[in-house]
């Protein structure tokens, strides 16, 4: 019998929880137990610290190519370490990614999966509502939010910052198109086309037009 191949991939939301280890571990050693019990074996770990309602994610996206690479399973200990989106759940569901959440199983009927996305994705909407409400009870009693007098270095850095993402984001892409073209696609819209309906958002985000896979190409060449 062939063992049960799994792609790990676990999430955190602050710098802070990722350089502490808090939550990290939970995750592997719930990912862990569910592999031993099905007798399967961890094959890799991914390991990624941003939000779940962040769309440029690319330890998620080597974690996925590697799954389909491998023909193996991806694996998560909760359904929100994925995403807090349920578009981002449905189009899974209904690629070729294969994927298991350890607290659910294997056999957990797809109905239930969209149901605890919506759960998730309206967590998120009440996380931030929140947030912007705080921010504003803060405005209305007078404070200074933000650090004014650093705005046009703050903003530089945000650019340098966002240049930087956009680059790596660049080299990660690189590896899947490659095996999208190994697979037999070449054309830019069949490239483009394959990189949507795997999920995969753009460089910039939204979906992938012919255009944007030849500068991906182009710049990596």
């Amino acid at each position: 019998m062939m063992t049960k191949g799994y792609v790990s991939y676990l999430r955190v939301s602050t710098d802070e929880q990722g350089k502490s280890g808090a939550g990290l571990e939970a995750q592997r050693a719930a990912i862990s137990a569910f592999v031993e019990r099905e007798g399967g074996a961890i094959i890799s770990e991914y390991v990624e610290i941003v939000s779940g309602a962040v769309d440029d994610r690319p330890e998620l996206m080597q974690a996925m190519a590697e799954a389909k690479r491998r023909k193996c399973f991806l694996i998560v200990s909760k359904l929100d370490r994925l995403s807090r989106k349920v578009s981002f759940i449905a189009n899974l569901m209904d690629g070729n990614t294969k994927f298991v959440v350890s607290e659910l199983g294997h056999d957990v009927d797809p109905f239930l999966l969209h149901i605890y996305a919506s759960l998730a994705e309206k967590e998120r909407k009440l996380i931030g509502q929140r947030t912007k409400d705080a921010l504003a009870a803060r405005k209305a009693q007078g404070m200074i939010l933000g650090n004014r007098t650093n705005l046009a270095e703050a903003q530089a850095k945000g650019a340098a910052s966002n240049r930087a993402r956009a680059a790596q984001r660049r080299e990660n892409i690189i590896p899947i198109i490659e095996q999208i073209r190994g697979a037999g696609v070449t054309t830019m819209a069949g490239i483009a086309n394959a990189l949507n309906q795997r999920g995969i958002k753009a460089v910039r985000g939204g979906s992938w037009q012919a255009v944007q896979v030849q500068r991906v190409m182009h710049a990596s060449a």
